[in-house]
């Protein structure tokens, strides 16, 4: 999945923690210390003690499996392999305070998609020397957390459920308070803080979505945690925003923005990637229309914005069906279907249209 703070004018909707159009986390919640009490720091050797500080973890955190509790390298990339990395290295250049948590933000639906450049996205490099017709790509320890990430999130059994949402009264709603937002927070507004506020409404309707799932079931989520996709120079990560059930529309685009550019930075504290109870994915930043997002396991559930785009469509009149330009946002969930199936599924996302296409002209910002 992949990008985007509180809301530029710039049109895609994309973010994902280490993941991208179709991925997970490679950022996911690392579980609370199992390892040595603070203080009391297991033996380990100056290379596994760099391991930690690359992958930014304590020795505290995890439990060491060698003689007399010595922390060993498979100790520390079998922790990684299951919460991720926490530091990461991000040297692409901010997308500034207004793009949406993932580094961009949903704009107007006239707004053209930003290339990857445009947002200081490089994605890896490859040079080839002269003569030389393949080069190896040795993989950063981000790209390492990812694909170990991706490899657990697609043993789960993944179902997609795909909606259109007629995006008329939001974009009118957004138009309608932007620049008043803008003189107020400094900042420009998003379409996600209004996605989330739907996706806590449907959470609300269908509470087996704001879970996780367990060798011994649902283990269902009473706090709504949002893990917001950030695309960074070269991978994703999901920060969390915590109690979004809590926060206005107003506070939801400035928690996400702030992690967003914590994430861009390389500033991410470890309570920004733990607790995460159903991620959203901005992928139609770049402009996408259609995305088959991986789960961010151990959460059921992801969804993804796409692209708002102005299509023709049928529209239902007291004089009869007419053809009218509207802008469109698919949205796509995926779900672990161990957890939940189709019919549950279209129920939850079907809950995130109403609200989304019934958004009140009043509907308070603050």
């Amino acid at each position: 999945p992949a990008p985007g703070p509180a809301g530029s004018d710039e049109r895609p909707v994309r973010e994902m923690p280490e993941r991208t159009a179709a991925t997970a986390t490679t950022a996911t919640q690392p579980a609370s210390g199992t390892g040595a009490a603070a203080g009391d720091e297991p033996r380990m050797t100056p290379a596994v003690r760099r391991l930690l500080r690359e992958h930014g973890f304590v020795a505290s955190q995890i439990a060491g499996t060698g003689m007399g509790g010595r922390l060993t390298r498979d100790d520390v990339m079998g922790y990684v392999q299951q919460h991720g990395t926490i530091k990461v290295a991000v040297t692409a250049a901010s997308n500034g305070a207004d793009a949406p948590a993932s580094g961009r933000s949903a704009a107007a639906p006239s707004a053209s998609a930003a290339t990857p450049a445009a947002r200081g996205i490089s994605g890896q490099q490859v040079t080839f020397p002269d003569g030389v017709d393949e080069v190896l790509v040795p993989m950063t320890q981000m790209r390492k957390g990812i694909a170990a990430q991706m490899t657990r999130a697609l043993l789960v059994p993944h179902a997609y459920v795909q909606m259109e949402i007629d995006a008329t009264r939001l974009v009118k709603l957004r138009e309608q308070v932007k620049e008043d937002f803008q003189a107020r927070e400094g900042s420009s507004l998003s379409y996600m803080p209004f996605v989330a506020k739907a996706i806590v409404h449907a959470l609300k309707r269908n509470p087996a979505f704001n879970a996780h799932w367990t060798d011994q079931g649902l283990l269902a989520k009473r706090r709504v945690n949002l893990g917001v996709a950030v695309a960074v120079s070269d991978g994703l990560i999901v920060p969390v925003v915590k109690d979004v059930d809590q926060l206005s529309i107003a506070g939801l685009n400035r928690a996400m923005a702030e992690v967003a550019a914590r994430a861009r930075a390389s500033k991410l504290r470890l309570d920004d990637i733990q607790g995460s109870t159903f991620t959203l994915d901005n992928t139609g930043w770049f402009g996408s229309n259609m995305t088959m997002p991986i789960i961010n396991v151990p959460e059921v559930a992801i969804l993804t914005m796409e692209n708002i785009t102005k299509r023709p469509v049928v529209v239902e009149t007291e004089d009869g069906d007419v053809i009218a330009i509207r802008p469109i946002m698919n949205m796509v969930l995926a779900i672990d279907h161990r957890a939940n199936d189709g019919a549950q599924a279209a129920a939850f996302l079907k809950d995130v249209k109403d609200w989304l296409e019934s958004v009140p002209a009043d509907l308070p910002i603050w």
